[in-house]
């Protein structure tokens, strides 16, 4: 079998070995051309309706960038790569099937409403898909299933090098390097790093890291495009992976799981051979839950809940925000769901409202909003590699406050009871203890646009 290239709308021509084809052409695989890289943002950007397929396809060939890239700039300085080919065999295929657990609306569940572990840390789903017979007999065949395994898993500890890992699914990666050109080109945004960002990738004492040196001298422009990587990623949390609109959606998603898990109608087993939207078609005809069926009606008509209630992280001096003791106070509450606290305040409002099961949603993302870009190992001088975020730079000091500043808490009931919109907020300001942001703001106290 011959080398084949792929024409990608974003890297243009990408060229895959027989091995990485033997892969690609598995069921698992090709199921990605099913799931949504965006989820629900499809909803907001028309346009994003790019998959995880080719989303693994580009980071499979920006790893093979990367690896180019170190090898030359090593040679440059006259060292050798220590990347063997037996780990950069495990590198690319990490990179090709990094994704391969993912369940349709994957993140969503995972990381905003936590109803699963996420796709990386669960055993037994990784197990299913490496061990299913294609995958397990071409990854055996080519003498890397263990190591891939530890990498997919993110047991790094497990890995010849730490680089292997880092490549994959550090910082800046090749994860990251994809999805950020990907994500960007499709939601319709002309924001795009450099691709001289590679000149600068190297190893150092097995750690992948950003040279921030040339010669002696200090690279200016490898500093610049480092925090125009941050800029681009920033620009994508705030404009789309934390639009209100697409949390909104997600929340609304999750919420028919949730109702069909808790009749024990679906569990996370029955996801793994599913695409988006035999997802929906299935959560649907499983369940026959009435809140189930109209969740499912209102995403797909693109009958989005409207929020009610708002609160967002603010500075101290400015009127109406909440504090970052608050913000974790709501997070162990709301997004860990302690107690089914989550659960019983959607009861119990949707109950003083007198709406339907499901009719009243809750929105509370982790309170861990690091720019985690922003720890990127660079190297500057003959002491060992650190952090970015520890250059004291005011622009990367800058981007990581206003990135964490995203969070956002808030409550969403059925378009279908506008008439219990005021009484909604009233009632939420009651039992969370905090202002409405939403009224604040049209009362002229607040005076930026959320």
């Amino acid at each position: 079998m011959l080398n084949k290239i792929f024409r990608d709308a974003v890297h243009g021509d990408m060229i895959f070995s027989p091995e990485e084809l033997a892969l690609i052409d598995t069921p698992q695989m090709q199921r990605l051309r099913g799931i949504k890289q965006l989820g629900a943002s499809s909803l907001i950007y028309p346009c994003a309706i790019h998959s995880r397929f080719e989303h693994s396809l580009g980071t499979c060939w920006l790893a093979k960038k990367i690896i180019q890239a170190i090898k030359n700039n090593l040679s440059y300085i006259g060292q050798k790569s220590p990347i063997d080919l037996h780990m950069e065999r495990i590198i690319i295929t990490g990179a090709l099937m990094h994704d391969i657990t993912h369940i349709p609306y994957g993140h969503t569940f995972e990381d905003e409403r936590r109803i699963f572990e996420r796709h990386d840390e669960n055993k037994a789903r990784l197990s299913y898909f490496l061990d299913s017979k294609p995958i397990r007999t071409a990854l055996i065949n080519q003498g890397i299933y263990h190591e891939v395994s530890s990498l997919l898993s993110a047991h790094k500890e497990e890995l010849a090098a730490p680089f292997i890992y880092e490549i994959v699914a550090g910082t800046i990666c090749a994860d990251l390097l994809d999805y950020l050109k990907r994500d960007a080109f499709f939601c319709g945004f002309s924001q795009c790093y450099d691709e001289r960002i590679f000149r600068y990738f190297s190893i150092v004492n097995g750690q992948f890291v950003i040279e921030l040196q040339k010669d002696g001298l200090f690279r200016h422009d490898a500093l610049s495009e480092l925090i125009n990587l941050l800029r681009i990623r920033f620009t994508l949390t705030e404009r789309v992976y934390y639009h209100h609109a697409k949390a909104v959606a997600g929340a609304m998603i999750s919420k028919a799981l949730e109702l069909a898990i808790e009749d024990q109608k679906i569990k996370l087993e029955d996801l793994f051979e599913l695409r988006d939207d035999s997802f929906l078609y299935f959560l649907r005809t499983r369940s026959r839950n009435k809140a189930v069926s109209k969740l499912v009606e209102a995403i797909e008509n693109r009958q989005l809940y409207k929020r009610v209630y708002f609160l967002s992280l603010q500075q101290k001096e400015s009127y109406g925000g909440i504090t970052l003791e608050d913000q974790k106070a709501l997070e162990k509450q709301f997004y860990f769901n302690e107690n089914d606290s989550r659960t019983k305040a959607e009861q119990e409002i949707a109950k003083q409202l007198e709406i339907p099961e499901g009719g009243v949603i809750i929105y509370c993302p982790s309170a861990k909003m690091a720019l985690k870009e922003a720890a990127v190992p660079i190297k500057v001088d003959d002491q060992a590699p650190r952090s970015l975020r520890d250059f004291n730079n005011p622009e990367i000091t800058n981007l990581t406050d206003k990135h964490r500043q995203l969070w956002r808490f808030f409550v969403c009931i059925s378009r279908s009871y506008e008439d219990k919109y005021e009484r909604a907020s009233q009632l939420c300001e009651e039992i969370f203890g905090f202002p409405n942001m939403i009224k604040l703001q049209s009362q002229g106290q607040l005076s930026f646009d959320f």
